[in-house]
């Protein structure tokens, strides 16, 4: 076996006193910090990372529970004093779009979950910088940053596709292209 398959097996079973430990420290930072090297080795790498210079791993940290609003602390008029808010994404995209809009010069080019406590979700996100002549050069990511802007903003990033349902067949989910809004104003 190789060592990817090793780290694979190993994340199977986490050493959760250590994990716990990392978390505690991962809490009080930043909801979004640049680390040096991806905590999932293997997965980062199926995922797209290479070691080269343009490409960057966040980590970021998203509230769970809901999608609920801060509570405002001064007055307000019953209508906007409201705490609920409706979100069609999972957290895994607002992961992916709040690292994006700290690093608006990078694309996203995968993500994974590190982790989750009893308050927090924990992600690195995989980005690569669009302006990186090394990467543009590159098979793999080099298509990836010709593209156009913003594909997390636009559900277009990998995981975006699969919560709109895009990675069923045209055939068996037929009403979920162009979008499940679109197909509704077709009249379907």
């Amino acid at each position: 076996m190789g060592l990817m398959r090793y780290l694979k097996e190993a994340w199977k079973k986490p050493d959760k006193e250590n994990l716990r430990k990392r978390m505690i420290k991962w809490r009080q930072g930043n909801s979004i910090t640049r680390v040096e090297k991806p905590l999932r080795l293997d997965r980062a790498r199926n995922l797209g990372y290479k070691a080269k210079k343009g490409i960057a791993v966040v980590r970021v940290k998203i509230l769970r529970g809901g999608r609920k609003r801060m509570r405002p602390k001064k007055g307000r008029r019953s209508k906007r004093m409201g705490i609920r808010k409706v979100l069609k994404m999972n957290y895994k995209e607002v992961a992916e779009q709040r690292a994006v809009r700290k690093y608006n010069n990078m694309e996203v080019v995968g993500s994974y979950k590190i982790g989750k406590d009893g308050k927090y979700y924990f992600y690195e996100i995989i980005l690569a910088d669009r302006n990186s002549p090394e990467l543009k050069n590159d098979k793999e990511i080099g298509r990836l940053i010709k593209s156009p802007k913003g594909k997390a903003f636009r559900g277009l990033t990998s995981f975006g596709k699969k919560a709109r349902g895009l990675r069923n067949s045209p055939v068996k989910a037929p009403k979920v292209r162009p979008s499940l809004r679109a197909n509704r104003r077709q009249g379907n």
